[in-house]
C-alpha cells in the first residue's frame, strides 16, 4: 500500500513554507508522541506517519523531487516520471537527475531535542535513517516453538516477521533497512520489533528448557499413577512414582525448545500435591490414624530453624 501524501498527513499544502511545515509537525509530534500516549497503538501509528511525512518534506531536495513527481511519498523513485525527465533533458550532462545530497535540512532529531529536552548535534554529513520501534504480542507456545507474524510498517507496507524458537518476553528483533530513510544518501534505519509473550498458566521458559508445575491428587502421590501432562508439542504420558510429594521433579528429555545450533531442551515437571476442596470424613479418619507426629522432623530436614 502506498504511503499517504505527506502534505495531507501534516495538514499543510505544497505552497506552504518550510517554517509553516515545521510548526505543523512540531504541534502534531507534541500531541501524538508515544511517551504522552502510552499503549495507544492508533496514536502511535499516526505519530509514525507524521514523522515519516516530515522526514521527507524537511529535506528541500527530497521535497522538490516529490513535488516534481520524481519520487514517491516513501522516498523511492517514481520510475516513469524519472524516465521522462531524463529523456526531456538529454545532453545536460547528468540526464536530469540531481545527485547532490550534501545539504542538510532541519531534521526530526533537532525537533525532538526542542520538544523533549534531548541534545543532539546537527551534522551535515551522511547520516543513517532513524530506527522505528514496533511491538508484537504472541502466545507462550508460539514464542517457544517459533512463529511468523505480519506487521504494518510506518509507511503502511506489510512485513513478515520471523519469531525464532525460544524467544523470551521483551526480546527485541532487529530488521535491517526497514526504518526511516537516511540523510545525504545514508543507509535506511532499522525496524526494532519487541516481542511481548503472554504468560502461560503452566509453562515457563528457562534457556531452552521448559518448566511445568502439574497438580496431582493425594492418592496419586501416595500410590503412584500414570497421568497425562502437557508439553509444547502436545500431551504425553508420565508415571508418578509412589510416595511423590510436592516439589518432586521429573525430566521429559527432548521436550523443550529446539533452538537452531543447540541441542533440544528438556521439560521439567514439578508435582504439586493438591488436597480436595472439601475433604470427606473417611479421609480425615485416615489422616488421624496415619499421623505420626513427624512434622517437626520434616521441617528440620528442610532447613527451617
Amino acid at each position: 500500500m502506498a504511503m499517504k501524501d505527506p502534505y495531507s498527513v501534516l495538514g499543510v499544502t505544497k505552497s506552504d513554507s518550510a517554517d509553516k511545515i515545521k510548526k505543523a509537525y512540531r504541534a502534531l509530534a507534541k500531541e501524538l508522541h508515544p511517551d504522552l500516549n502510552p499503549g495507544d497503538q492508533l496514536v502511535e501509528q499516526r505519530f509514525k506517519e507524521v514523522s515519516a511525512a516530515y522526514h521527507l518534506l524537511s529535506d528541500p531536495e527530497q521535497r522538490a523531487k516529490f513535488d516534481r513527481g520524481e519520487i514517491q511519498a516513501d522516498g523511492s523513485p517514481r520510475y516513469e516520471n524519472a524516465y521522462h525527465r531524463a529523456s526531456g533533458q538529454a545532453g545536460s550532462g547528468t540526464g536530469g537527475f540531481d545527485f547532490n545530497f550534501s545539504r542538510d535540512s532541519g531534521n526530526i532529531d533537532d525537533i525532538f531535542s526542542d520538544l523533549f529536552g534531548r541534545h543532539r548535534g546537527r551534522s551535515r554529513q551522511t547520516r543513517k535513517g532513524q530506527d522505528v520501534s514496533y511491538t508484537v504480542r504472541v502466545s507462550f507456545i508460539d514464542a517457544a516453538k517459533g512463529a511468523k507474524r505480519r506487521i504494518k510498517l510506518f509507511d503502511e507496507k506489510m512485513l513478515a516477521v520471523k519469531i525464532p524458537p525460544g524467544t523470551s518476553d521483551g526480546q527485541t528483533l532487529r530488521l535491517k533497512g526497514q526504518g526511516m530513510l537516511g540523510k545525504g544518501g545514508g543507509a535506511r534505519g532499522d525496524a526494532l520489533v519487541t516481542i511481548n509473550v503472554d504468560p502461560h498458566p503452566i509453562f515457563s521458559l528457562e534457556g531452552h528448557d521448559i518448566n511445568a508445575t502439574v497438580p496431582i491428587t493425594l492418592d496419586e502421590a501416595v500410590l503412584g499413577a500414570k497421568i497425562t501432562v502437557p508439553t509444547i508439542d502436545g500431551k504425553v504420558s508420565l508415571s508418578v512414582p509412589s510416595g511423590a510429594s510436592s516439589g518432586t521433579k521429573l525430566r521429559l528429555k527432548g521436550k523443550g525448545v529446539a533452538i537452531k545450533g543447540k541441542a533440544v531442551g528438556d521439560q521439567f515437571v514439578t508435582f504439586n500435591v493438591v488436597l480436595p476442596d472439601d475433604p470427606d470424613e473417611e479421609l480425615q479418619k485416615f489422616a488421624k490414624k496415619w499421623a505420626k507426629g513427624d512434622g517437626d522432623e520434616i521441617r528440620e530436614k528442610a532447613g527451617m530453624p
